[in-house]
């Protein structure tokens, strides 16, 4: 299957609901009095977080997505790992897609390390057997040792994070998503942790990713997208960087972002 995505004139938007209108009370009052009290029930003001937006993403895409806070792009993401559905408009992904917006997103902190390893396994939908040759390899790269077999709730949040990245990023995905550059950890795990995600970028067929930092966007993708408002200002090509086996050729080493 030939990774690609395509937007069709898609919008998402979000209903914004007052306490009134979600009071139980004037639900009541509302409909045994014919609407005649509360008269704001079913009356709510409606943000458009993305407005008519169309694209196509194919294999060998790198798209930067850049904007102010607010213009679109985390909601952008989200809608292309199936977390939000356009309210209008078509949308369709061709492709295993890996979503590292919230790394840490399903871990039970009653569960020890490692069945927090099965557990976001099975969430995304691999199989038992499938799981366990991976556990070894995200258990070496978290470097948490012993602590694999402790309950996630006694880990600093570093600890924490270090587990979810090592889980997340042990994924076999024709489509990426991101939002910003990953930080993980200390100066040396950050390193790892950037080698990491330099090979997945170099494996995935497709890479979006939303970020605050030019610089990067640049050195990254081959294309950026600008957004304001929920639509697209600017949709330019970048010229190419030098590759070698999926590794982009660079003198610096790639700064861990972070969010705003």
């Amino acid at each position: 299957m030939t990774a690609s995505i395509i937007a069709d004139d898609i919008t998402v938007s979000f209903p914004i609901y007052e306490n009134s209108h979600r009071s139980l009370k004037n639900a009541v009052l509302n409909k045994s009095t014919g609407g005649r009290i509360a008269k704001g029930v079913g009356s709510y003001p409606v943000v458009t977080a993305l407005d008519g937006l169309s694209f196509k993403f194919e294999e060998g895409a790198r798209i930067g997505l850049v904007g102010h806070n607010g213009s679109g792009k985390t909601t952008l993401l989200r809608v292309l790992s199936g977390v939000y559905a356009p309210v209008t408009g078509h949308l369709r992904v061709e492709g295993r897609v890996a979503s590292l917006l919230d790394v840490s997103m399903g871990l039970d902190p009653d569960a020890t390390g490692f069945e927090n390893i099965y557990l976001r396994g099975i969430m995304d939908g691999l199989k038992p057997a499938k799981i366990r040759s991976k556990i070894d390899e995200i258990a070496e790269f978290s470097e948490l040792e012993e602590y694999l077999n402790l309950p996630v709730r006694t880990y600093s949040s570093g600890m924490m994070l270090r587990l979810a990245f090592a889980i997340s990023t042990n994924v076999e995905a024709d489509i990426l998503i991101m939002d910003e550059w990953l930080s993980v950890g200390d100066a040396a795990f950050g390193i790892k942790a950037s080698q990491r995600l330099e090979e997945l970028i170099g494996k995935a067929s497709i890479l979006i990713m939303a970020s605050h930092d030019a610089k990067l966007v640049e050195k990254v993708c081959n294309r950026r997208i600008l957004l304001e408002h929920g639509k697209i200002i600017s949709d330019e090509m970048l010229p190419e960087h030098e590759e070698h086996d999926g590794h982009v050729q660079d003198n610096s080493v790639v700064n861990l972002g972070s969010h705003p």
